[in-house]
Parts: structure tokens; sequence; C-alpha cells
């Protein structure tokens, strides 16, 4: 059981091939917020780097799980064996997790960086396109925790399905049962993904249009 994650990280401005010139910010600030804006973005490299193989490993344990589908209860044998190699890929899904949370506390700590200059921002226009900015990652970091932990409930039940599996004596009902609460389980997980990528592609957004106003020169 598992979900395909495709999870949009944050853009770097810089990584996307433009660079800041001429340096005609209204204020001093603004520059300062971009450069540590730009951190924030390689504080999650990690993260990024994540998604891939958390992907991958998605997959095989999906085919895994349908092979187990596809066999009759008397072949517990080849159901244990199955079942060893789905619990062995979920350790490895739970580190990558880890990894993805580490990042992210990471970029939280760059970005309170980023507070403190943005309250110095005396112009008014771009002390709004500040703000959006700001609210939108806020509510960014706080949806990838709840992410966070609804995919680390679904690998706990994953681990517990395929403990199930491996109970020759394990009844129809409680798999059924068990099975329906997992998906339960994994659309939530698919629901808090879609927001964070939204609010990823809205913080990407809205951060161009704060370096616009600020007067911030992007060239190719």
């Amino acid at each position: 059981m598992s979900i395909f994650r495709i999870t949009h990280i944050l853009v770097s401005v810089l990584a996307v091939g433009f660079l800041l010139t001429g340096c005609v910010s209204k204020e001093k600030s603004a520059e300062r917020l971009y450069q540590v804006l730009e951190k924030v973005v390689k504080a999650e490299k990690e993260f990024e780097e994540q998604q891939e193989p958390l992907v991958a490993l998605e997959k095989e344990e999906k085919e895994i799980y349908n092979q187990i589908m596809a066999l009759g209860m008397k072949q517990h044998e080849e159901i244990v064996k199955l079942s060893d190699e789905a619990l062995l890929i979920i350790d490895k899904r739970r580190d990558h997790l880890q990894n993805e949370i580490v990042s992210i506390n990471a970029s939280k700590t760059e970005f309170k960086k980023a507070e403190e200059i943005k309250n110095e921002i005396k112009d008014s226009a771009q002390k709004r396109k500040a703000d959006d900015l700001f609210e939108i990652m806020r509510n960014r970091y706080k949806v990838h925790n709840q992410l966070a932990k609804e995919y680390s409930s679904a690998l706990d039940s994953d681990k517990d399905l395929y403990l199930m599996l491996k109970n020759e004596s394990i009844s129809y009902d409680k798999l059924e049962a068990h099975v329906t609460r997992l998906n339960t389980t994994y659309q939530k997980v698919y629901d808090a993904n879609q927001e964070f990528n939204e609010l990823t592609a809205q913080y990407n957004e809205k951060k161009l249009e704060f370096y616009k106003e600020a007067g911030l020169n992007l060239e190719k």
C-alpha cells in the first residue's frame, strides 16, 4: 500500500538561471531578504533529494502488495517472504521521511532569519507582498507537519498490514477492516500532499512578485 508522492520543491531564482543584477532595490533590506530566501531553498535540497527514491520505493512496495493479493492464503511461505521484503521497504521509506523532516526543519531555521529582515522593510507595497509571501510559507510548514504525521501513521499501518499477512490464521474480515482504515489514512496523505504542493507553487509565484516589487533586477 502506498501513494506516489509528487512534491513540488521551492524554486531557487538562482537555480533556474537568473542573477540578481544592478542592486536597484528601493531599500537594502529587500536585497538582504533575497539572499536569505535563496538560502531557504538550499536548505530544502535534502528534501528534494528524498522525493525520487521515495516514489521508487512506494512503487516497489505496491508491486509486492499486488503480488501478495494475487496469491492464495495456502501459499503462506511466499506471502511471508514478500511481506518481509515489504517491511524492509517501509523502513527505508521511513528513513527518507526523516531526512525530509530534517531538511524542512533546516528550512524553517533559515526562514526565521528572513522574518527578522522582513520586519525591517519600510516600503508599504513591498511590506504587503512580503507579508503575503510569509503567510503562505507559514501555512506551508504547517501543512508539511501534518503531511509528515499522516505519512508516518500510514507507514505504521503498512507495517501492521504485512505483519497481519504473515499470520496464517488472520481472518479475512480483520484484513479487510485494516485495509479500509489504511486507505482512509492514505487519502489524508494525498490531500495534505496536494495542499502542500499548491502552497509551494503559490510561494514560488509570490516570491517572484516580491522581488519585482522590491525592484530587484533578475536577469537570465
